[in-house]
């Protein structure tokens, strides 16, 4: 059975969209013995959600008000970043605390809040997905320190260095996907971890990680560490994921009707032990 880490996963809507409360909630998930502390990253979402906040800045606060917590967004859509960007956000968070960040990835997707095609993003899935695979390599390099030399439709990077680097040289990284599906699974192989979207039972978890693990092996990765986090409500069998192969877990909530002192009671319950 794998070690169950816990971590807070709250969606920056509505009441949860005011970051001074946020922050609160991450010191008192801190106090309560969390192990990480991540936040949803959107720009839009359908009703009746309101009003929303923006997750480098509110974790930049996090960072700042927390000594131990694992922060970052999960997931970040890639596709809708610019990734010259999104590299320097990323350093300056992950510097601003001590090498806390995880960076965790995906396509993205229209069908919550309509939040690529409102602004004019791609939203096309087999395009978004090469502008995610593009996106990744680009901050792998920049976190490396080394010139990113990169030209694509949608991105140009001409020789550029990312200075300085992050406080452990790099940045994990889970990726995000549908655990019955190839593509997802060889992506999230090639990362440092994987957050399975729409997971049903521990025997679908099973069967993703065993093909994770598959493709480690056989590319000669399967010695490093590797998480993957699996959003479950506070009443599932935790144990059984675990046995799964979940590494962590991340409080699946209701973004509709969450409130804070939702959020607080889930964190007053404690983490899986």
């Amino acid at each position: 059975m794998s070690t169950l880490r816990s971590a807070v996963w709250v969606p920056l809507f509505d009441e949860l969209a005011e970051p001074a409360a946020v922050v609160r909630l991450a010191a008192f998930a801190e106090e309560h013995g969390w192990g990480g502390f991540f936040v949803w990253d959107h720009v839009r979402w359908r009703a009746p959600v309101t009003a929303l906040a923006d997750p480098w800045t509110t974790l930049a606060a996090v960072a700042a008000a927390t000594t131990t917590l694992r922060i970052g967004p999960m997931v970040s859509a890639l596709p809708r970043r610019r990734p010259q960007v999104v590299a320097r956000q990323s350093v300056t968070l992950d510097r601003l605390s001590s090498g806390r960040l995880v960076m965790g990835a995906g396509l993205g997707s229209d069908r919550f809040g309509e939040e690529l095609s409102r602004f004019g993003e791609e939203t096309d899935d087999r395009a978004r997905a090469a502008m995610l695979d593009d996106a990744i390599a680009i901050l792998r390099t920049a976190w490396s320190g080394e010139p990113v030399r990169h030209t694509s439709p949608w991105c140009t990077i001409d020789d550029v260095r990312f200075l300085p680097r992050p406080v452990h040289g790099t940045i994990p990284l889970w990726t995000a996907g549908f655990p019955g599906r190839r593509r997802p699974l060889e992506r999230a192989a090639r990362a440092d971890g994987f957050v399975p979207v729409n997971l049903e039972h521990p025997d679908e978890l099973a069967a993703a990680v065993a093909r994770i693990s598959g493709l480690r092996d056989a590319s000669g990765t399967g010695g490093t560490p590797y998480d993957v986090a699996v959003p479950l409500p506070a009443d599932a069998d935790l144990a059984a994921f675990a046995a799964a192969g979940a590494t962590w877990w991340l409080t699946d909530v209701d973004p509709h009707t969450l409130t804070l002192d939702e959020v607080r009671g889930v964190i007053r319950d404690g983490p899986f032990q």
